[in-house]
């Protein structure tokens, strides 16, 4: 299993290793060197023959003490058993050259095959060349050039590789591998081939025992869902699991998870991505941010929270979303007619540049191009406050279209720091054009406060307060300019001068300026409303709860 805390903490240790294991081969080289300076030099020992067909002394070989065998030779250093067809044995260097069929054994579990040996039994190294093939247990390592270094343990190649387990092939241009430790560097041109996926690297660190593949370069991880990319990370090849640092991302279906940490579980279709989290739908134009961000490929949902932001994009203007979590549903997403919801739940902002609101739950629906806010929603366009128990916002393109408050609707718009335009009923619509207000149709125990002007230079006339059944407000400029009222009712006009101050609002007049988001950087701060200015208590619509489907005919994979 992934342990998410300790990966996490351990981000700059990894950094570390991304830089040694990046160094140019002749560094590499010299590191080699000091691992065999830090491991203990066993006590020089004889390489001995054991056996040849033929023995004979070297004519043309520059050492005149070389030894030319033939036929079945066989050679012992400490454990390890050298057999070729034929060899030149330099007994004076204690060290051998083998040709053809060339197999070196050490135990039971490392077999060497090539078609050349050179080995120095003072260092204890022996260079393999042309049809290279070490065998360790179920691991097998391919190439031409090799070189296995007895002390150190470790066999590395410089001229291209291919190392096959029981899960994965790898193949690069450099590598080494510790028999004892199964771990595995490699370098240059990086490719592990697994059945479900395949992982292209500059830079990799691989265990045959584990099969963890220790991501420390740029790398990109491809399958038939998805896409992974990442410079730093562990991917468990068995699991089908990654947990992955600095600002990986995950790819499907047009849609992009990025985080500072990420872990996917391939089985499962699962992401989770923490600290500066983006989800971005680039196919629904909308994104999600926050500090912990959880996407399921299989159902196409999402979810964040903490600072988490939705925005959408879809239109032409960008709406963006604060609240206490976050999620993006995409219904019927196997069909021609596949839609999205984004869900917000508890201290909801949001802002867009025409229409702002607060609520404690929202609903943002593509099919409709609908806003649905509920409990307490309060709704502004310019000078204009809406509020009631319900508000459903309709989008038209880039703009707000209409808007339906149900129950205790209020509408307010601000003439002056005292004077305010006033109209409430049980249910109202609103209807905007070019981003203005143009038309309020008010049914139900509608009551009103106007302030009707002069039309040449907008002095206010008095104050109107009025009473009846269904009314239609006309605007133009965000000024009153014709009320339609059934049945008709005369009201009552007071001049300015002689205005009650009693009168001057409305029973459940409310102005929520304070409360109003100012710019999409202002939707994190929360302001709620001051005590007394609840609406009355009622039974009221609730949104959807998460998870639950509003649709009976969706299609789930």
């Amino acid at each position: 299993m992934i342990n998410k805390k300790t990966i996490h903490k351990n981000t700059n240790g990894r950094k570390v290793l991304l830089t040694s294991i990046l160094c140019l081969f002749g560094l590499c080289l010299v590191a080699q060197v000091q691992t065999r300076r830090n491991v203990a030099q066993p006590a020089r020992s004889k390489v001995y023959l054991l056996h040849a067909d033929v023995l004979k002394k070297s004519k043309n070989n520059p050492d005149p003490n070389a030894q030319i065998l033939v036929g079945d030779v066989v050679f012992r250093h400490d454990s390890i058993y050298m057999y070729c067809d034929s060899a030149c044995f330099y007994e004076k260097t204690n060290s051998l050259e083998a040709f053809d069929n060339v197999k070196m054994v050490q135990g039971d579990t490392l077999f060497l095959y090539g078609d050349y040996l050179f080995y120095d039994g003072n260092a204890q190294i022996a260079q393999v060349r042309n049809n290279v093939r070490m065998e360790n247990r179920t691991t097998t390592l391919t190439t031409d050039s090799l070189n296995y270094d007895r002390v150190a343990n470790l066999g590395y190649f410089f001229d291209g590789g291919t190392l096959m387990d029981e899960e994965n092939v790898l193949t690069s241009d450099w590598g080494e591998y510790s028999p004892e430790t199964k771990e595995s560097v490699f370098n240059y041109e990086v490719k592990l081939v697994n059945p479900k996926f395949v992982l292209t690297s500059d830079t990799l660190r691989y265990n045959t025992a584990t099969k963890i593949a220790n991501i420390v370069g740029p790398s990109d991880i491809d399958s038939e869902e998805n896409h992974i990319y990442s410079e730093l990370g562990y991917y468990y090849t068995q699991q089908g699991q990654a947990a992955l640092l600095n600002r990986s991302v995950l790819t499907n279906g047009g849609k992009n998870l990025t985080g500072d940490s990420l872990f996917y579980d391939r089985n499962k279709g699962v992401g989770e991505a923490y600290y500066n989290v983006q989800f971005v739908d680039t196919i629904g134009k909308n994104m999600l941010t926050g500090n912990y961000c959880h996407y399921n490929q299989l159902k196409s949902y999402a979810f964040a929270t903490d600072e988490a932001m939705a925005v959408d994009f879809s239109q032409g203007d960008s709406l963006f979303i604060h609240a206490d979590t976050l999620q993006l549903y995409t219904f019927d997403f196997d069909t021609d007619s596949v839609h999205r919801e984004a869900r917000a739940y508890h201290k909801v902002r949001f802002y867009r540049s025409d229409v702002q609101g607060v609520c404690d739950s929202l609903v943002f629906a593509s099919k409709d191009s609908c806003l649905t806010m509920y409990r307490d929603p309060i709704l502004w366009n310019k000078s204009q406050q809406l509020l009631g128990e319900k508000i459903m916002v309709y989008m038209n393109d880039s703009t707000i279209d209409w808007a339906h408050i149900e129950n205790q609707a209020l509408s307010v718009a601000q003439i002056d720091s005292i004077h305010f335009n006033q109209v409430t009923g049980k249910d109202m619509k609103a209807f905007f054009k070019d981003k203005d207000m143009r038309q309020v149709d008010v049914n139900g125990s509608v009551r009103l406060v106007y302030y009707p002007m002069e039309e040449k230079d907008s002095i206010l006339i008095g104050m109107n307060i009025s009473e009846t059944s269904d009314l239609k407000m006309f605007l133009e400029n965000r000024k009153l300019k014709k009320i339609i009222m059934s049945p008709k009712s005369n009201g009552t006009l007071y001049p300015m001068s002689q205005i009650p101050s009693d009168k001057m609002k409305l029973d459940n007049f409310a102005w929520f300026d304070y409360v109003r988001p100012l710019n999409k950087g202002d939707i994190f701060n929360w302001r709620g409303k001051g005590a007394g200015q609840e609406l009355k208590k009622s039974t009221r619509g609730s949104a959807p709860l998460p998870n639950q489907k509003l649709f009976d005919n969706n299609k789930k994979k």
